[in-house]
C-alpha cells in the first residue's frame, strides 16, 4: 500500500481526478459498473509500473519505451474498491471520464461546507460564501505529458450544473490536496514531475497509456 500512496502522490493527473480531480457525481456510476476484478488489474498494472522503474534505476539506462494500458473501467474500478481509503473526507462518488486527445471528465460529490470552514470566504463578493452543502462538481480538461513531465490546462468547470469561476476551483483543490509535501495543495496550473520514470501518458478514448 506504500508504493501505490507514493505512486499515486506523484499522480496529480489521477489524484487531482479523483481529488482533486480531475471531479462530479455521473450517472453510470452504477454498483454493477465497476468490479473488483478490474481494480484488481489496475492495482497489478501499478506494481508492474513501479517494477520497471525499479529497473531502470538499477541498471542505470533509459527504458525501452515499455507500454502500459490503464482502461476507464480500470481507473473508476480502482477509485471504488483499492483507493477508496485514500479519497479525502469529503470527496464521494469519484467517476474519470477518458475522452481522447488529452481530455479527461471527473466527477464527483465535493463537501462545500467543509471547504468554506478550513478556508473562510475573504469578503463580502468572494462566491464561496454563496456556496454551501453537498454539490456534483464537474471539471474537463486536457492533459499534456512529455519527457516525464505533466500539465492540466483546465477547459471547464461547474457546481450543480452552473459554471464555477478558476478560483473556486483552484478552493476546492487546494483544500483537497493538501498533505506534509504540499501544505498549500496542488495548484491547478503548476507542472508536475510524472511518477515512476513515466516518459509520457497518453490519454486515449476509453483509457490512457502510460509509456515509460
Amino acid at each position: 500500500m506504500r508504493v501505490f500512496k507514493r505512486f499515486l502522490r506523484g499522480t496529480p493527473w489521477l489524484t487531482a481526478a479523483a481529488v482533486a480531480g480531475t471531479i462530479a457525481v455521473a450517472a453510470l456510476a452504477a454498483a454493477d459498473v465497476y468490479t473488483r476484478a478490474d481494480s484488481t488489474s489496475m492495482r497489478q498494472k501499478i506494481e508492474r509500473i513501479v517494477q520497471t522503474e525499479r529497473t531502470i534505476l538499477q541498471k542505470r539506462q533509459a527504458p525501452a519505451g515499455l507500454s502500459t494500458p490503464l482502461t476507464q473501467r480500470e481507473v473508476n474500478s480502482y477509485l471504488r474498491y483499492d483507493l477508496a481509503p485514500q479519497v479525502p473526507v469529503g470527496i464521494a462518488e469519484p467517476v474519470i471520464t477518458i475522452l481522447g486527445e488529452g481530455r479527461l471528465l471527473g466527477d464527483a460529490v465535493v463537501d462545500l461546507d467543509a471547504v468554506s470552514r478550513a478556508n473562510p470566504p475573504k469578503g463580502f463578493f468572494d462566491p464561496m460564501r454563496l456556496l454551501t452543502g453537498r454539490l456534483p462538481l464537474r471539471v474537463q480538461g486536457v492533459l499534456a505529458t512529455s519527457s516525464g513531465t505533466g500539465r492540466f490546462s483546465l477547459e471547464s468547470a461547474s457546481l450543480a450544473g452552473l459554471p464555477i469561476p478558476k478560483s473556486v476551483l483552484q478552493t476546492l483543490l487546494s483544500h483537497y490536496s493538501r498533505s506534509q509535501e504540499k501544505p498549500d495543495g496542488i495548484g491547478l496550473d503548476d507542472p508536475f514531475a510524472l511518477p515512476a520514470a513515466i516518459r509520457e501518458i497518453r490519454v486515449e478514448p476509453g483509457r490512457a497509456l502510460v509509456v515509460q
